[in-house]
């Protein structure tokens, strides 16, 4: 058979064309909730966006769309009342969901079936019930669920991962201490309608054990490649019962593995807001003292050494960039990254077992 080469080259150059257009056009997103308070740091840069494009939002609170059209500047036409009318109406590649923790099990059981990719705010789910709904629904449609965290973009994590597991300079894994909080919700001013279910035990799950409790137990199952722990020991209170009367505002938790511990703090009690990651090793430490700062001593005998990081490649430095990425297939998922379906169903077991724990006052074993 005779090859006509001039044809094939063309053919191979138009495809080729082809591709790039596809990865130059913007992923279509679909918003599920404006009440997550998160949500700002979308709708900042509401339009300007070349990677993303904002289809179709879905909330029915009138008056909020109202106030936050104003602030971001989208037009309140692309809200719609109900979740199922707005992907109908805009077809969105991808969700991200901003309502309560609760209602992330409806998300996936609206987009999972008509094979569109979900990316939560943390936590995965309010309970390992809801979490299982989700993981059966993702493995049902082969659908891709995300769960973002802040603290998954921060460079000194990921350094710290790799002095701590990928090129071990500290050791083997001992202890790690993971602090996270602030002032509280109600202290640092978070909008009336975030209140509302962060407070709610049974739309947050819990107060400062799942809004913060879920950092250190994200991060810890990641250090451990998604090892599950042997035990879950917590002790939760609630220090300012005027302000969270119905949820607790102070978490401990304790995650023990056979051969390190976890002590994980989240609190709405802290004087200032922090993010901090504290990894001890059998010959040396590493601290993630934010996105950007750490210290650390590869061995005992070094001094403490300090280092400030760069921001992390592009698509892979934001949640939303990474979303897109990996709905485009440039960037692939692997069950033991902080964001993955695996990590964030162990990560619904901690904290489950850590209420249980501090509900019956004793060590929850896995």
């Amino acid at each position: 058979m005779k090859i006509n080469y001039l044809t094939l080259i063309v053919a191979c150059l138009l495809t080729a064309q082809s591709l790039w257009a596809q990865q130059d056009v913007p992923v279509r997103i679909g918003v599920d909730g404006l009440t997550h308070d998160h949500i700002s740091g979308l709708l900042r840069d509401f339009g300007k966006r070349t990677d993303i494009q904002i289809v179709g939002i879905a909330e029915k609170n009138k008056t909020l769309v109202e106030r936050l059209a104003k602030r971001f500047g989208f037009d309140p036409s692309i809200v719609y009342d109900d979740l199922e009318t707005m992907i109908e109406k805009t077809h969105p590649q991808g969700v991200v969901a901003f309502n309560s923790i609760y209602e992330h099990l409806h998300t996936v059981e609206v987009c999972a079936p008509r094979g569109i990719a979900v990316m939560v705010e943390k936590p995965l789910a309010v309970s390992n019930e809801h979490a299982a709904k989700i993981a059966e629904l993702a493995q049902r449609y082969k659908a891709l669920v995300l769960t973002n965290y802040e603290t998954s973009w921060y460079p000194s994590n990921y350094k710290a991962f790799e002095m701590a597991v990928s090129d071990p300079q500290i050791g083997a894994i001992r202890k790690v201490v993971v602090c996270d909080g602030h002032k509280g919700p109600r202290e640092i001013g978070c909008s009336e309608e975030f209140l509302a279910w962060l407070t709610d035990p049974v739309l947050n799950g819990g107060g400062a054990v799942i809004d913060f409790g879920c950092y250190g137990a994200n991060l810890m199952t990641w250090l451990k490649k998604n090892e599950e722990p042997v035990s879950v020991t917590a002790v939760l209170q609630t220090l300012k019962p005027d302000v969270y009367p119905k949820v607790d505002d102070q978490a401990t938790i304790i995650v023990a593995y056979p051969d390190c511990q976890a002590i994980l703090q989240g609190s709405w009690n802290w004087p200032v807001d922090r993010k901090d990651m504290e990894i001890y090793g059998s010959q040396g430490y590493v601290k993630a003292l934010n996105a950007n700062k750490m210290v650390f001593r590869p061995t005992g005998e070094k001094p403490e050494e300090e280092v400030v990081l760069p921001a992390l490649p592009d698509k892979q430095n934001e949640p939303f960039a990474y979303f897109a990425a990996v709905i485009k297939g440039e960037v692939k998922v692997l069950p033991t990254d902080l964001a993955s379906l695996e990590n964030n169903l162990i990560v619904v077991k901690i904290l489950s077992a850590a209420r249980q724990s501090a509900k019956e006052g004793r060590t929850v074993v896995f």
